[in-house]
């Protein structure tokens, strides 16, 4: 039995500190650390980036949400290097980068040439230091800017090396469209500066890329492309319908 006695007396030796927490001031503590950790997590780890365009289709479909990897690219820290391992660009990466032109804006492209690189573009075929980039090639049809995904008409045979798909308009010549408003790596080989990178969306005939304004430092560039968090059909007007909208099937989906 327990003496209510020497419970009293343990008590009065042992006094709390302060008063009892209110349940108000206990929310506003548990509020206060959950956006510190938000923002560390935005800051130096994830973060959600939405995909307005069609210029990766069908990689990354329009109204996809991604996770990004905010750090793969970064600098290593003393305190999180171990934790969080940094690694170079590589070619094939989707990066997420600021726009050279206009750093307010976020674009979503993979990256084709290394600094130091020679890239051409003649057609439908990408060369890299003179030889043909492995890609497999898909034909599509391109239904409509706001379109989901795009149907594919045709895939070319996959050539040895190939490990991502791009995609082509069926309808389009494989050389007017490029040579007809590209300014970069197109007629002749051009070599990317160091410190830049070249990329392309998987899209080819409906990407505004380094084929039209040029390179990507690597100071803009911010992080990698992981996995789709959430997409539904952007011309959802409204909660209820974007919620009906949503595509199931996309939830998850590893972007590479």
């Amino acid at each position: 039995m327990i003496d209510q006695k020497e419970l009293r007396e343990s008590r009065s030796t042992h006094p709390q500190f302060g008063p009892p927490k209110s349940a108000i001031r206990e929310f506003l503590e548990q509020a206060l650390i959950t956006v510190i950790m938000a923002l560390f997590l935005m800051t130096f780890i994830a973060q959600a980036v939405a995909v307005p365009t069609g210029s990766m289709q069908n990689t990354i479909n329009i109204g996809d949400h991604l996770f990004v990897n905010k750090f793969i690219f970064g600098k290593p820290t003393p305190v999180l290097g171990k934790l969080l391992p940094t690694r170079e660009i590589k070619r094939g990466d989707i990066i997420v980068f600021k726009l050279p032109s206009d750093p307010k804006v976020n674009y979503v492209k993979r990256v084709i040439g290394l600094p130091g690189e020679t890239v051409q573009v003649k057609g439908r075929r990408v060369i890299v230091n003179g030889k043909e980039l492995p890609e497999e090639r898909a034909l599509v049809r391109l239904t409509g800017p706001q379109e989901p995904e795009l149907p594919v008409v045709k895939v070319e045979p996959k050539p040895a090396g190939a490990w991502y798909r791009v995609y082509y308009d069926v309808e389009r010549s494989d050389e007017f469209e490029i040579n007809h408003r590209a300014a970069y790596g197109v007629n002749e080989p051009v070599k990317v500066p160091d410190g830049q990178y070249f990329v392309m969306g998987d899209s080819r005939d409906n990407s505004e890329d380094s084929r039209y304004w040029g390179f990507v430092p690597r100071e803009n560039i911010f992080a990698r492309a992981l996995y789709v968090h959430l997409s539904f059909d952007p011309r959802a007007k409204g909660l209820i319908n974007k919620l009906a909208s949503i595509r199931w099937n996309r939830l998850g989906a590893a972007v590479k």
